[in-house]
């Protein structure tokens, strides 16, 4: 199996009514949005989504609602992940998969297993998923931080292993990853700041919260970064300020406000996430402004 997942995917943001009811209006606008600004691909229930928020039948509709919308234009790819591994396969195994590409697996968090267990825990998962399964490295999350031997090794191991999704920073790791992995096995940044590091190197692409807001923009620098053309450094540094705002008071809070601002959801979250300060908030307005992006459809 070959990673089909290249360019700029929006990490989906699940938006709320006032009541905390999931807000279906605004999702199906916002996907629209997005795919008319040229996204490649689709990401659902990750961070973003605030999916652990979310009850179990609500992400089942959460997903089926935007494979519907989605309706086969563009690859799409699923959150399935936790720290309890026969949890996370009972989940797949119950799951309805047509209509989904891949699924994507986080690190198990918490529990801090070993490179050993991380090993095992996903080679479980790929003996029962009939789809192809993107690898999530995201350490400040999880508190374990998922080594390049380790991907390389699930990557040879098994060819359901289509790509990893890294959002450690660590650039020489990215970069051993990027040289040594098996052809056909993508690595896609998992952070908006490293766009242009990552794809400079060769990575293929980025999973991104910024785009969900901004999805022409993420797709021009992602394109540029792949192509190493000389202005895509420079976009990168234009960005990293409001990316900083984005997350200083958690994520998704700052990209929801951003779409507040823009008059397409509701400015909610669920607890214990909550609504950016307004200090924050009108940070984020003044650096849209600065970088020309004022109701900018």
């Amino acid at each position: 199996m070959e990673n089909i997942f290249t360019g700029t995917g929006p990490a989906l943001i699940t938006p709320f009514n006032n009541d905390l009811s999931v807000d279906y209006t605004s999702l199906g606008n916002l996907l629209e949005f997005q795919m008319s600004k040229g996204i490649n691909f689709i990401v659902a229930l990750g961070t973003t989504a605030e999916t652990v928020t979310l009850t179990h039948e609500e992400r089942h509709q959460v997903y089926r609602f935007i494979k519907d919308i989605n309706n086969g234009r563009l690859p799409l790819m699923v959150g399935f992940g936790g720290n309890n591994t026969a949890e996370v396969i009972a989940h797949i195994k119950s799951a309805d998969f047509s209509g989904i590409d891949a699924i994507l697996s986080v690190v198990p968090y918490y529990n801090k297993p070993s490179q050993e267990g991380l090993y095992r825990h996903f080679m479980a998962l790929a003996e029962i998923c009939p789809v192809p399964i993107v690898l999530y490295n995201v350490p400040s999350r999880c508190g374990v931080n998922m080594s390049a031997e380790t991907t390389l090794r699930l990557a040879n191991s098994s060819s359901k292993f289509i790509a990893i999704k890294e959002a450690s920073g660590n650039i020489d790791q990215i970069k051993k990853i990027i040289d040594e992995s098996p052809v056909g096995f993508g690595v896609i940044s998992g952070d908006d700041s490293m766009i242009y590091p990552i794809n400079a190197l060769g990575g293929d692409g980025v999973i991104s919260v910024m785009a969900n807001a901004l999805p022409a923009e993420t797709v021009m620098l992602t394109n540029n970064s792949m192509n190493n053309e000389p202005i895509a450094e420079a976009e990168q540094d234009g960005y990293n300020e409001l990316i900083k705002l984005l997350f200083v008071e958690g994520n998704p809070a700052g990209v929801k406000a951003i779409l507040h601002q823009k008059g397409m959801i509701d400015n909610v979250l669920r607890l214990p996430l909550c609504p950016v300060s307004d200090k924050v908030y009108q940070a984020i307005s003044e650096e849209l402004m600065s970088i020309g992006n004022v109701n900018h459809f």
